[in-house]
């Protein structure tokens, strides 16, 4: 999960920002702000990896917050001004959105920002991952999933020993959080934590009070891993 913070004078440009991060789930926006000293002081107590920012401000300017805070932080420059863009690159900054812009024009923005991120970060055990539930961010361990049920627009994430959990979200971009070694997608609406197996019988698999189907398209690989006499 990249945690992001976007600095803006103008509270419609926040907003904007605001609204199309929801819509992403590798993005964390954590907090906007108007005042970039407030978010100088924000950024030396919290654990953030991307910058929104504004190159035109008043009392600071993008380009000069940005080099105050130095090259460890991933940047994004909005503004309404081309002829701000060769001095952000020169920065070395992930990309340059020029307002207004799209959606598809800011999705293309963060996926690049997230490669990078991918390529900074150590390789750790997930041992928790974050659903963004209404309009909130629940911390969910892993340990806990037992499968994911498609249902048209959510998932239903089924988990040991409490009620499932209904997130608006696709199966790939859940399966991309997921620790491949732990969980495989066996069907175009199911995924199975393999932990949570207790019988495959035929192209059937049988966990603890339920039963879900293998489908066509998901056969080779799953018994690829399960090599079993049918």
């Amino acid at each position: 999960m990249i945690n992001a913070i976007a600095i803006d004078d103008e509270l419609p440009a926040l907003k904007v920002i605001e609204s199309f991060a929801g819509k992403v789930d590798f993005i964390r926006l954590e907090k906007t702000f108007v005042r970039p000293g407030e978010a100088l002081q924000y950024l030396k107590d919290n654990p953030i990896h991307l910058l929104f920012l504004d190159i035109n401000m008043p009392s600071l300017s993008g380009i000069e917050l940005y080099r105050s805070v130095g090259p460890d932080f991933l940047a994004i420059f909005t503004t309404a001004y081309s002829e701000y863009a060769v001095e952000g690159f020169n920065l070395n900054a992930v990309d340059y959105l020029l307002k207004p812009f799209t959606y598809d024009r800011f999705f293309q923005a963060i996926t690049k920002a997230k490669e990078i991120f991918d390529r900074r970060m150590p390789a750790a055990p997930q041992d928790f991952i974050f659903l963004r539930i209404d309009y909130s961010l629940v911390k969910v361990a892993v340990a806990d999933i037992r499968f994911v049920e498609g249902m048209d627009d959510y998932l239903r994430i089924h988990l040991q020993g409490r009620q499932p959990l209904l997130v608006r979200m696709t199966m790939k971009a859940i399966l991309s959080q997921l620790p491949s070694t732990g969980f495989l997608r066996v069907h175009r609406s199911y995924i199975v934590a393999l932990s949570s197996i207790v019988n495959i019988r035929n192209k059937t698999i049988y966990l603890e009070g339920r039963e879900i189907p293998i489908g066509v398209s998901y056969e080779k690989e799953f018994f690829t891993r399960f090599p079993i006499h049918r």
